[in-house]
């Protein structure tokens, strides 16, 4: 098969001139020659020379333009350049090998065979020659061609072999498989299965950016049922596992949270690619198995799972090198709200309650929303419907009150400050009251978020108090 029509940008020419003056045996390989004949689009492009990779990208950097980016590292002797929306990556042929605790190689000289023979996948191991005697052919040692056409994920060694050297390539088995709704062939799974535990020696950074990859791929729940039945997924995520399992006391029984979980998640992702929104699909019902109670009246019950959930996510973040800062927080504040709206559509909805999701949610009650609304699995039609609809009223209702309250992030018009200039009182617990008391007021309608009622609701306050108004700020 010859690729040479897909390889026509000024890039290709300019690698192949420069490989040809230095006398480099040069191909191109990897996932940029798989997308090109899934038809997909890819932006990373890998080239592997028989030689000096760097001296390569060098030839290359000075062809191209010396003003582009151009980065080079010598421990690894790989190169890469930025050119406009493409990066090239640049390598020199190698074979590998490793030992039993490390999944860092032993890294040798070798020949286009020795570089495809270490390659995790088939699809992966394909290569487009940039050499003037076959331009453009493909080279597919291991039928990766086929098994794009079958749908295919399997190693090109023995699966044991290449996920003893590098065990990373197993969550990565399950990303492409998940990313391109793949199968994985039966020994490379079953590889995976009984070597499941040498993930252990993969740092979470590096596996997180994989699993990362397969909450975003187009339908998530089919990754982590790979990761789930394999047995990687008890390594790196145990709280998800626990969600797994139906429980019976007395013919009543709970659902299986780990399905519903999943499904709750392939809901949201029909509607979003916002990383976050998916973790918080993800983690809303990850306290459930620590809340599990049974109750002889109602059977199961799983009383406060929302604020447990907030309370463990800072902790699974920081576990799995999950960012700590405003996205962990996004995840917490929807993990501990997620059941407010819920309980708005089962009762009369009053304006208090929806000022109160209203000032709680802040600019994340659409999130809140469709996180709710994702959580809706029920297998009853009907009932779906009914809920759905409820949802349309409170969001109704939400902006109604909205409108007229503007009440989302409110800030109390009354300070601490001032509630200590017009007492002269110092720092201290009666002011925390104060302060608390006026935004109850303000939450539950009694007065507007407007000076003058404020403040003559605290000097009301205040006098409840025995308190002496000592300068007016009016």
């Amino acid at each position: 098969m010859n690729l040479s029509s897909h390889i026509k940008s000024p890039v290709f020419d300019t690698v192949a001139q420069v490989a040809r003056d230095k006398s480099l045996e040069t191909y191109v390989v990897g996932g940029y020659v798989r997308d090109i004949l899934l038809k997909r689009a890819s932006k990373d492009i890998d080239f592997v020379c028989v030689g000096s990779g760097i001296s390569l990208a060098e030839g290359v950097h000075k062809a191209l333009g010396d003003h582009l980016p151009f980065s080079i590292f010598k421990t690894y002797g790989t190169a890469m350049i930025k050119s406009g929306a493409d990066e090239l990556e640049f390598v020199g042929a190698r074979k590998e090998s490793y030992k039993h605790d490390s999944r860092k190689p032993i890294v040798e000289n070798g020949t286009l065979e020795d570089d495809q023979n270490r390659r995790d996948f088939t699809i992966n191991a394909l290569a487009i020659s940039l050499n003037k005697e076959n331009y453009g052919e493909l080279i597919d040692p291991f039928d990766g061609v086929g098994d794009l056409k079958r749908k295919m994920i399997r190693t090109p060694l023995a699966p044991e072999e290449t996920f003893s050297d590098d065990p990373l390539r197993m969550m990565r088995a399950i990303r492409f498989a998940a990313q391109l709704n793949f199968d994985i062939e039966a020994d490379t799974f079953e590889a995976i299965r009984k070597m499941a535990d040498r993930i252990k020696i993969v740092s979470a950074e590096r596996v997180i950016v994989e699993l990362n990859k397969i909450v975003l791929s187009p339908t998530p729940s089919y990754g982590f049922k790979l990761l789930f039945h394999c047995g990687l997924l008890k390594h790196i995520f145990p709280e998800m596992v626990a969600l797994q399992g139906v429980q019976t006391i007395e013919d009543k029984s709970h659902k299986d949270n780990f399905y519903h979980t999943l499904q709750v998640l392939d809901n949201i992702s029909k509607y979003t690619d916002d990383l976050w929104l998916r973790w918080a699909a993800i983690m809303h019902d990850i306290a459930k198995p620590p809340t599990k109670r049974f109750n002889k009246k109602v059977g199961w019950t799983f009383h406060g799972h929302e604020d447990k959930g907030a309370r463990m996510t800072p902790g699974i973040f920081r576990r799995m090198k999950l960012p700590m800062g405003e996205s962990m927080r996004f995840v917490q504040k929807l993990v501990r709200l997620h059941l407010r709206p819920i309980a708005l559509v089962k009762e009369h909805i009053t304006d208090s309650a929806i000022r109160r999701l209203l000032f709680e949610a802040g600019d994340e009650v659409e999130a809140l929303m469709m996180l709710c609304r994702a959580d809706i699995t029920s297998k009853n039609h009907h009932k779906v419907k009914r809920y759905l609809k409820n949802f349309d009223v409170v969001e109704r209702k939400m902006r109604e009150v909205e409108e007229k309250d503007k009440i989302r992030n409110f800030q109390p018009v009354i300070t601490g400050e001032m509630i200590m200039e017009t007492f002269d009182m110092s720092p201290g617990r009666a002011i925390g009251e104060i302060k608390e008391a006026l935004k109850e007021a303000v939450l539950e309608g009694t007065i507007r978020n407007e000076f003058n009622e404020a403040y003559d609701y605290m000097l009301a306050l205040g006098r409840e108090k025995g308190l002496k108004v000592v300068k007016k700020l009016k």
